[in-house]
């Protein structure tokens, strides 16, 4: 059984909780490894992301909290760098990579903020072709281990976070897996493992986590390596559905690595 998440955010950028609440719940549940994995700083977009003054004081705190529940439970500290972000990462423990904007002149377009944002982006810039759209998004994600130096390739096809409730693509096209693929072939030869993330799924806005199985399935037949993630922004979503993720990951024949 896995007993360690290294994918929590915290009250320093869009979490709920404090992350020595966080660091309770966790020994509560017997958690042995915990990582917070704080939003790195993005200028052009400060509301999901830990402010230059928060993120002090995020490092400041968890390292803090690490001597205090030492012998309890092992605690790191980590960023999530958006392929965007120009934050130095040297002091992190670790360092997740995400790609969470498509950058289109001077506008960047949250991906996973409102499938209605993902729809008018579509039309103003890819003259309504969403597979144009998804083109460009996984050519940020084949670099994003470049570019951030991550130690972990967060939410690979966030993309698809709407999916469900909103189809602006069919998962199925040729266009769309060649796309996919292209960056999978590309982040499979870093080594880095690709996270099994099931955020969305804690927020109701999926019943599948992210990547799909599909593409696990090319992760699983290619060598790579998978780590499990909540991607939690509250305590109460810690380790969400780990069990049934492993199980999962188990069935595809996914290797499943730790930090």
């Amino acid at each position: 059984m896995i007993l360690s998440d290294f994918h929590v955010h915290t009250k320093f950028c869009d979490g709920k909780d404090s992350p020595e609440d966080i660091v309770i719940e966790a020994v509560k549940r017997g958690i042995k490894r915990l990582g917070f994995s704080g939003h790195s700083y993005t200028e052009f977009d400060t509301e999901p992301c830990m402010s230059l003054k928060n993120t002090e004081l995020y490092k400041t705190e968890i390292n803090r909290l690490k001597e205090k529940y030492n012998g309890k439970i092992e605690i790191l500290c980590g960023t999530e760098q958006d392929y965007y972000s120009e934050m130095n990462t040297a002091d992190y423990d670790y360092v997740i990579g995400s790609v969470h904007y498509v950058k289109f002149g001077n506008e960047y377009v949250h991906v996973d903020s409102t499938s209605k944002r993902l729809r008018d982006a579509v039309n103003k810039y890819c003259n309504g072709d969403p597979y144009s759209f998804a083109e460009k998004y996984y050519s940020l994600v084949s670099d994003v281990v470049n570019k951030t130096k991550a130690d972990i390739i967060g939410h690979f096809d966030l993309i698809t976070k709407f999916i469900e409730s909103d189809k602006l693509f069919d998962e199925d096209d040729g266009r769309y897996i060649t796309a996919s693929n292209k960056a999978l072939d590309i982040l499979l030869k870093t080594g880095k493992p690709f996270e099994i993330n099931t955020g969305a799924m804690s927020r109701g806005y999926r019943t599948s986590p992210y990547p799909s199985e599909r593409i696990l399935k090319y992760i699983a037949a290619h060598g790579g390596s998978v780590i499990l993630s909540s991607d939690a922004h509250d305590k109460n979503n810690l380790m969400y559905k780990f069990d049934e993720i492993e199980r999962l990951a188990h069935s595809l024949g996914l290797n499943i690595v730790e930090l």
